[in-house]
């Protein structure tokens, strides 16, 4: 399969609709973020291991999400499990307005990516300097527990999590801006958060998912 191949087929099942999103699918190159023992598998819809019991999401899934997170130009954004860098990339290059810094947020990059496996970080770092699309600034990858989020950057406009948890944490809804969205996996589900106020949620659930855990220090005995 090609990479036209497969945003057709993503097209046509109506999971990747945004013009931007196509615009970041067609552009940031998955190839680029799979290992290069994979790399003839880069566009197949289905997930491909990245090692240390990951993988890079498959991208149905990946547009489903991006889809229901609708990230805008200037948006800050939060991605909790940054994996091989792909969906912080596409991202980055969303709310960059095609992959360049903003003048909207100085202190911190437009999108804040988390991981907890340090080796990933490093991964997830170099793809992201190797994608051409993206410049120096727009993504920064942090090393953490995700559950806790970062709060040096906070408020987000949108937080997304690649690796499911058996609730939201508390963390990411405190550090959510009012008017922000949550989309992360819950158990074998998807739910969508809309901060209303402080403490007020609009909620949906989507099912039928599966996720990697969420890797955290409570989950390694730390």
């Amino acid at each position: 399969m090609t990479k036209e191949d497969l945003i057709q087929e993503l097209r046509a099942y109506r999971v990747l609709k945004s013009p931007s999103l196509i615009r970041a699918f067609y552009t940031v190159d998955r190839r680029g973020f799979v290992p290069p023992e994979y790399a003839e598998e880069a566009y197949g819809d289905y997930p491909i291991s990245i090692g240390f019991g990951q993988t890079i999401s498959q991208p149905l899934t990946v547009a489903f999400m991006l889809e229901l997170l609708l990230p805008r130009p200037g948006d800050s954004v939060l991605e909790i499990g940054a994996g091989s860098g792909w969906q912080a990339a596409l991202l980055g290059y969303v709310v960059s307005g095609g992959g360049t810094v903003s003048g909207k947020r100085r202190q911190c990059a437009p999108v804040v990516t988390m991981e907890r496996v340090l080796p990933l970080c490093d991964m997830a770092s170099a793809n992201i300097r190797g994608c051409p699309v993206i410049r120096k600034g727009v993504v920064e990858v942090v090393a953490g527990d995700g559950s806790r989020g970062h709060a040096r950057c906070a408020p987000y406009d949108r937080i997304i999590a690649a690796a499911t948890t058996g609730s939201i944490p508390v963390a990411w809804k405190e550090q959510l801006r009012v008017g922000g969205r949550i989309v992360a996996p819950v158990e074998d589900t998807i739910e969508v958060h809309d901060k209303l106020s402080t403490g007020d949620y609009n909620i949906r659930v989507y099912h039928g998912f599966r996720f990697v855990p969420l890797v955290t220090d409570e989950r390694e005995g730390g």
